[in-house]
């Protein structure tokens, strides 16, 4: 059950038009808007616990003065992307 409303936004005939244009079939502008919302929403958070992380990583740096050498970072990684490639080939 919907609880809370997003506010009406005033946009130029243009975009109008433009998002009209790329509504899917049986789609509404509601939908549209929804999905948006939620993907923006879930990319602020992203950015926000990947800022906060870089954060804890300086301070603990600053404490400590121990880091991990950028080639072994991108080794890891490679390594990552590798295995997730060979897996989603499968």
């Amino acid at each position: 059950m919907k609880s809370a409303v997003i506010p009406q936004v005033r946009v130029e005939a243009q975009l109008r038009a433009d998002l009209d244009a790329v509504l899917r079939p049986g789609e509404t502008l509601t939908e549209f808007v929804e999905a948006s919302v939620r993907r923006a929403v879930e990319y602020r958070r992203v950015q926000t616990d990947f800022a906060a992380r870089c954060e804890e990583s300086l301070a603990t740096y600053e404490r400590t003065g121990v880091s991990i050498p950028a080639d072994d970072v991108l080794s890891t990684l490679e390594k990552k992307v590798e295995a997730r490639v060979k897996r989603l080939r499968k």
